[in-house]
């Protein structure tokens, strides 16, 4: 290895495991912070809040690994180019491939360890976590009862709720209520209440001791007869003072090591996945064959020895089928036929629950399989982001490439969010899911990576800047304003057209003169009556213009409001509202295909304009239309700059 591959590695990984450590204690405090109710009361040993600590760290690698190397790429080649260290290298011709070379062997080890350790440390972790979480919340809470709700005791038939507890010890309760479920574990088979209550425990005591005051005692009784039982009978008792011993044995001796679930997506690795996606695939096969053979027999006519009193010899019968029945068996089969449809009708919508929420396990199963292999991907793809970003922003340290890495992180993230929540629903493709924010990282990483060897800035901002400052009037320092035209009469305008050589003025002023003469309602063939020596054509070009601005309007409005429309049918269908979410829907539909004419329209009239003015070769391009149809908020700024430019030359030129 040489000394400079040695030394940008060295200085990498320095950055790396600061980064990493900061970062991960950061993500352990906020599982603490979320976790937190789960944890505390429950009299747990420090042994076991550890063993939960460490078995949730591997399932945050996923977060902070690629925001780690994110950012310390960029630190690390920010910090070599603010301090010349990479001007130094271009001079004795190393190009920043060369100086990336080195690492990017390192970054693509540790995207290969990556898979490795998501495919089987962190499905053992999700095993461990998931399972001992379980059996932390079977444990016995130091202050079991909290006032004002039901507390559930596990491990046993009680539902305690009090509004009020006070006392040295808080032992006392006030307006006490108890539900006691029954044989079936379901039903609430006893209600006790009372206005008074006591707890009366000792301090390590198995046995949580109740006593109640001044209460009733009701119990639900189940008569063999369906007449008496729908009477909803009972038993009411009534106590002075009433004690109650619940056994806690049972919930005190938690073993925090037993596994209650061990087949679950996320703690699975690929060869379980790959099987149990087989099986989940077969038996989604198997069912939907089950429920078309059901389907299907429930279709079947109800067969008559006899129809009606007609006997036929031909083999088919073309006449309406109720026409040959009586009125009593017209009824029947009216009748079979609506029940038949109803039962029908309850089957495939019950089929269709079931079969989505079988489609959701089967996605969820599909989505944990690509995102073992995405990470490791993720992570290489983030470093050829982060370096050349670095290289180009040219500022190290924890300020401006934490804010970025931050932004590009949380981007990604989410984007990987919205997409697997989609997926999971099966409104998006669960594989494409998986890979969907890698991949929208990709092409960046790509487009900076060339910017940065090349040696250019992070954007050529001159042509996205321009088309902006038109819309909102920015002038530079060096612009000249035209705005003392505004003073002029029209017949010094007139003579300004004419004559600006001998004023002294721009040929700018000339189209911004006819401009103003135009907004004071005098159009262009006035102008010419007038004596203004300007083509024929140009009054063409101006109409032409004028087709397009106001179809561009039009396109950009529908537009407007098919996003917001479409923006809102998302809102309402997460907040479960249909109707104004399949309304939204349809008015974005309406819309969006108004602005798909109208942006067609203004198309197919820059194209007549520039057929017009004889400059064919300055046609919108292929590229700019495609990317109008989706961003036409961008390209409908630099349309409208193009055509105000093409316009203005095509003035000059008509007054010569």
């Amino acid at each position: 290895m040489k000394i400079l591959d040695r030394y940008i590695l060295t200085t990498y990984l320095k950055t790396f495991f600061s980064v990493f450590i900061i970062l991960m204690l950061i993500f352990v405090l906020q599982t603490i912070w979320l976790y937190i109710r789960e944890l505390s009361g429950k009299d747990l040993d420090i042994g076991v809040i550890f063993k939960f600590l460490f078995y949730f760290m591997p399932k945050l690698i996923p977060l902070v690994l690629p925001l780690t190397i994110l950012l310390a790429s960029i630190m690390v080649f920010g910090s070599f180019a603010e301090n010349y260290e990479f001007a130094a290298m271009k001079s004795t011709g190393i190009s920043l491939q060369r100086a990336m070379s080195g690492l990017s062997i390192f970054i693509v080890i540790l995207g290969i360890v990556t898979f490795f350790f998501s495919n089987n440390v962190i499905p053992w972790a999700e095993l461990k976590s998931f399972n001992l979480r379980t059996n932390i919340a079977k444990s016995k809470p130091a202050m079991l009862l909290a006032k004002g709700q039901f507390n559930e005791i596990q491990g046993t038939d009680y539902n305690i709720k009090f509004d009020n507890k006070h006392g040295d010890q808080d032992q006392y309760l006030d307006n006490v209520t108890i539900h006691v479920r029954g044989n079936d574990g379901r039903t609430n088979a006893t209600t006790i209440k009372a206005k008074s209550g006591e707890l009366a425990s000792e301090e390590n005591s198995n046995v949580l001791k109740l006593i109640l005051f001044d209460g009733n005692y009701y119990t639900d009784i189940n008569p063999n007869s369906i007449k008496s039982r729908n009477k909803k009978p009972f038993a009411k008792s009534t106590f002075e003072k009433y004690t109650i011993n619940i056994d806690l044995s049972q919930m005190n001796n938690v073993d925090f090591d037993e596994q209650s679930q061990t087949d679950k997506y996320n703690m699975l690795n690929v060869v379980g996945l790959h099987k149990t996606i087989d099986s989940l695939s077969k038996k989604e096969i198997t069912t939907k064959e089950i429920q078309a053979k059901n389907l299907f027999q429930r279709s079947n006519v109800i067969p008559y020895k006899k129809i009606g009193n007609q006997v036929t010899t031909d083999s088919t019968y073309l006449e309406p089928i109720l026409d040959v029945l009586n009125t009593k068996q017209k009824l029947e089969v009216v009748d079979a036929s609506l029940k038949t449809m109803s039962s029908t009708k309850q089957l495939i919508v019950t089929n269709q629950a079931t079969g989505k929420l079988s489609k959701e396990w089967l996605n969820k199963h599909i989505i944990s399989l690509h995102e073992k292999f995405a990470l490791g991907f993720a992570c290489i793809i983030l470093f050829f982001v982060g370096a050349p970003l670095g290289a180009l922003i040219r500022k190290g340290g924890i300020g401006l490439p934490m804010v970025i890495a931050i932004v590009l992180f949380l981007t990604y993230h989410f984007i990987g969010i919205f997409a697997t929540n989609s997926a999971k629903t099966g409104s998006f493709n669960p594989v494409l899911a998986a890979w969907f924010s890698t991949l929208i990282m990709l092409p960046l990483g790509i487009f900076l990576t060339r910017r940065a060897t090349a040696d250019k800035g992070l954007f050529d901002f001159d042509g996205l800047i321009e088309p902006i400052k038109k819309v909102f009037n920015i002038k530079e320092k060096d612009d000249v304003d035209y705005k003392f035209l505004s003073s002029y009469k029209n017949e010094r305008l007139l003579d300004v057209i004419n004559n600006y050589e001998t004023l002294g003025l721009s040929e700018d002023c000339r189209y911004e003169a006819i401009n103003i003469l135009n907004e004071r309602g005098i159009s262009t063939n006035q102008l010419r009556e007038e004596g203004l020596h300007i083509n024929t054509n140009y009054s063409d070009s101006e109409f032409i213009t004028k087709n397009y601005r106001d179809h561009s309007k039009f396109a950009i409005t529908l537009y407007g409001i098919g996003i917001v429309l479409l923006v809102l049918h998302f809102v309402f269908k997460n907040n479960k509202m249909p109707s104004l979410a399949s309304a939204s829907i349809q008015l974005s539909i309406v819309s969006l295909a108004l602005y798909l004419i109208y942006y067609v329209k203004s198309l197919i009239n820059s194209f007549h304009f520039y057929n017009h003015i004889n400059k064919i070769e300055k046609k919108p391009n292929l590229f700019l239309i495609m990317t109008g149809i989706p961003l036409y908020f961008i390209a409908h700024l630099f349309l409208n700059d193009k055509m105000s430019k093409d316009l203005k030359q095509n003035c000059l030129e008509s007054l010569k």
